[in-house]
């Protein structure tokens, strides 16, 4: 049985990505108050696997976790992109005009932004996670009290759906990486399927030298397909990226990876593995 970290409660989109990233087979989910506290339990049993949101088409980047990779010993061995559909959820028998507050994560009440300002009088309260304020809820039998939260947890917790499909914009994905000590990373990667890879580097602060990169890749043929910039603690004006990449070559990919690097400081490969399709809405 594989054991996956999640950040979250049980019922948290992060536990619907753990699953859906292993159809058809047993898993255990170990959930977590925090990215900090998922990573360091993690570096602390290398048999953990973990999954953690990197990106969402609304929020953008998750910045903080980012670096949280880039300083461990994990590897990406997989992505998965989950569509992110929000509800209102509240104790049975409640209706929506019987609704005071609203409690959610901010980044989903940020993203059910028009459905709460067609609600002024639901006051926004937030919370540390989407779940975990649907378990709030019916443990301490809030009346008069709704979650913004995903199907799953409102019917895990006993909620009743009072609202479906409540975020502003249906094209809200997020993309989460799948995570794994690097001692054990190969053992969960297909050579023969892998065609992304996430990087990062740092470049000196001269003239075109993020272009001389750029041009580089695009010479072999491989496509750049997310880059985020994050300046350098204690290096005014200096800026590490990370960087992802798709390739149809893997030869081609290699000799591209080897001919940045004297371009580069600090040059990681984070994982290699292979690309989740975007999902169907």
């Amino acid at each position: 049985m594989k054991r996956i970290t999640i950040q979250g409660q049980p019922g948290c989109f992060h536990e619907t990505a753990a699953r859906c990233s292993f159809p058809g087979e047993q898993v255990e989910i170990l959930p977590c108050d925090s990215f900090d506290q998922q990573f360091a339990r993690m570096a602390a049993d290398p048999t953990l696997l973990g999954i953690a949101a990197i990106e969402n088409t609304i929020a953008g980047s998750l910045l903080p976790n980012h670096e949280l990779l880039r300083r461990s010993s994990l590897a990406v061995i997989g992505e998965y992109k989950l569509r992110i559909s929000h509800v209102l959820a509240a104790l049975p028998g409640e209706a929506p005009c019987d609704i005071g507050e609203v409690h959610s994560h901010p980044i989903a009440l940020m993203q059910c932004g028009d459905y709460l300002k067609a609600h002024p009088a639901m006051k926004v309260v937030e919370r540390d996670d989407t779940a975990g304020s649907a378990r709030e809820i019916a443990e301490q039998r809030l009346r008069g009290t709704a979650a913004i939260c995903g199907a799953g947890a409102a019917e895990l917790y006993g909620l009743e759906i009072l609202e479906r499909g409540i975020e502003t914009n249906k094209h809200n994905f997020t993309r989460f990486l799948l995570l794994a000590d690097r001692s054990c990373a190969a053992g969960f990667t297909d050579p023969a399927r892998t065609n992304k890879a996430s990087l990062v580097f740092s470049l000196p602060h001269t003239q075109g030298s993020l272009s001389k990169v750029l041009t580089l890749l695009s010479f072999y043929e491989i496509n750049l397909s997310k880059i985020q910039s994050l300046p350098i603690i204690g290096r005014e004006w200096e800026y590490r990226f990370y960087v992802d990449v798709t390739f149809d070559d893997a030869v081609r990919y290699r000799q591209a990876i080897e001919a940045a690097r004297p371009l580069t400081s600090d040059f990681r490969i984070l994982g290699e593995y292979a690309e989740c399709p975007n999902p169907v809405i």
